[in-house]
């Protein structure tokens, strides 16, 4: 089986500004976690990811599927600066329960646990789809896509951007969303009555307006057009409300 998380290696006396002036979260002081994006001159998305920062480089924990897109976008801003970029020795372990030795906590979420960068990978069994949709958490690949602004899915409530450092790809955009515009659309938590899969379109009377994507039993997360998704709405053979 493919890993789901690809592990890169930033290394150069450049690495920490070089990011920096990428990134929508710059690297932390050393030791630490951060999670952040990295997003097209258009503020879309293009992968998001964690930022761990040693000593001596500075770990990419990001989802397997957006690493190699990732890895070839950062290549391409290098041009001069001291940076080099390669695969981590590193592995991943994840959990909810007591954290090991050298964890970090999730930035995201408390609920969302810890994070281990070792020789060692492992998971200890928790269902991350359904904690994921109890806390409105999007995923790489299901409500973050090429398409996505970072705002509507909730990057400030998760830490992933920060307003105040200077300018990073996408910032203009980014910025604009958040100062001078209400936001019409987003990701939010539904009630979920009756068999709908992820990506199917959500209705209300016949008309769209919005997609069922991650979902757990009953509940699930959608996204919606905020100015007409009240009361009850459809998903093909599904009612959809909002959690209260």
């Amino acid at each position: 089986m493919d890993k789901p998380r690809t592990l890169l290696r930033l290394t150069g006396a450049d690495r920490v500004d070089f990011l920096t002036g990428l990134t929508t979260n710059g690297p932390g002081p050393e030791g630490s976690l951060t999670y952040a994006a990295l997003l097209t001159p258009q503020g879309k998305y293009i992968a998001d990811f964690f930022l761990l920062v040693r000593a001596d480089d500075i770990v990419i924990d990001v989802a397997t599927e957006v690493a190699a897109t990732l890895a070839q976008r950062l290549s391409m801003y290098k041009l001069r600066a001291d940076v080099q970029i390669s695969e981590s020795d590193l592995s991943l372990s994840r959990g909810t329960g007591p954290a090991p030795d050298g964890a970090l906590a999730d930035p995201r979420h408390p609920d969302l646990g810890w994070r281990l960068y070792s020789d060692q990978s492992g998971d200890d069994g928790t269902d991350w789809t359904a904690l994921r949709v109890a806390n409105c958490i999007p995923e790489t690949g299901i409500e973050l896509t090429p398409d996505t602004f970072i705002l509507e899915t909730g990057f400030e409530r998760l830490k992933g951007v920060d307003f105040k450092k200077g300018c990073y790809v996408g910032q203009e955009v980014t910025a604009r969303m958040k100062h001078k515009t209400e936001l019409r659309k987003g990701l939010v938590s539904v009630d979920v009555d009756g068999p709908a899969d992820t990506g199917t379109e959500i209705t209300r009377d016949g008309k769209p307006v919005g997609t069922l994507l991650s979902r757990s039993g009953d509940k699930a997360i959608a996204y919606l057009r905020f100015d007409r998704a009240e009361g009850e709405l459809q998903a093909g053979d599904a009612t959809v409300r909002k959690t209260s």
